[in-house]
């Protein structure tokens, strides 16, 4: 019988336990245990898997092939991110577009230290979104391409909130702006800044006492996050967050319209709508551990993105099945 694939999983917020849930659908893969900054006995999985403090990561490196990092990407995995990549191959959702490069520098220098493998930026965008801009940017070099965002929660950006002193819970979506979505749409090939294609709305909690108008100045003035947009800030109780924005949908568009031979206009669409944007991030990431834990034993160590990984690599069909069933 083949081995199963060992995994761990690091933070149980929403995407955690989303991880947790996509881990029962792999049926090459067994969650050996979640790991937590919090108090692990405070912590109940859905499938009654142990939890452990993260400060006993160090105990399992010949007990986990791949460790699935879970924390957001304004504080915990920058940190994180290195110091777990130097112990086991990783997976992560690291999705902070203009810091990419620099991640990806101190997670390959991490990986390579002890012949790791480690997969950044997992997820739909940055992941199946920055497929689909490579392809049809090759396929079509004469042409723009434009990505659109929502409507929908962005779990990234609703957690750059919430790290603003001050606020106890908050949710933002993003939403695209109809007009330049129809234009692009239409073939048209519009120049539009980052300001143009999206508005984002921010709900927020404050905590009792605090300055309002200064969270809401330091959250419109969050370079890589609310700076080049129109950001609406509404502040709410917490109830209403709880009753009113406790889903998380989302999904967007990558479209490319370009010409090809006589100057004949192509575009090219990929959309996603999603009824849970952790729930399929999440799932993003539990078939790049596939591919990690392979690269891996193929002796590919170091960082990689999706860019670098074959297609083939994420599925538990033999190459020689996906020619038959899916070529």
């Amino acid at each position: 019988m083949t081995k199963l694939i060992q995994i761990g999983i690091v933070g149980y917020g929403n995407l955690g336990k989303g991880a947790l849930l996509a881990l029962e659908q792999n049926k090459d893969m067994e969650l050996v245990g979640v790991f937590s900054r919090r108090d692990p006995s405070r912590i109940k999985t859905e499938t009654k898997t142990p939890v452990y403090h993260i400060s006993d990561i160090c105990k399992f490196q010949n007990k986990i092939d791949v460790m699935i990092l879970c924390g957001g990407s304004a504080t915990d995995l920058p940190k994180q991110g290195p110091e777990i990549a130097r112990l086991f191959n990783t997976i992560d959702s690291f999705d902070t577009h203009a810091k990419i490069p620099e991640y990806f520098q101190k997670m390959d220098e991490a990986a390579r230290s002890n012949g790791k493998t480690s997969i950044i930026s997992v997820g739909w965008d940055p992941g199946l979104f920055s497929i689909m801009r490579t392809m049809t940017e090759a396929i079509l070099p004469d042409g723009d391409t434009y990505t659109f965002w929502g409507k929908g929660v962005s779990q990234g950006h609703s957690d750059a909130i919430r790290r603003v002193e001050g606020v106890k819970g908050a949710i933002q979506y993003t939403i695209p702006i109809e007009g330049a979505l129809n234009r692009v749409r239409s073939g048209q090939r519009p120049d539009l800044k980052t300001g143009e294609k999206h508005l984002r709305e921010c709900f927020v909690v404050a905590e009792e006492g605090s300055d309002k108008s200064k969270i809401e100045e330091t959250i419109k003035k969050m370079p890589n996050y609310f700076a080049d947009y129109t950001t609406i800030v509404h502040f709410i109780s917490e109830e209403e967050l709880k009753e009113n924005h406790a889903k998380m949908p989302h999904g967007g568009f990558v479209i490319r319209s370009g010409q090809t031979e006589r100057e004949s206009s192509q575009i090219v669409e990929f959309s996603l709508n999603l009824a849970s944007n952790p729930g399929f991030t999440s799932s993003v990431l539990v078939a790049y551990a596939r591919a990690a834990f392979r690269l891996n034993k193929e002796g590919q160590v170091g960082a990689k993105s999706v860019l670098d990984v074959a297609p083939s690599y994420l599925s538990p069909k033999s190459n020689a099945l996906l020619r038959k069933e899916l070529l």
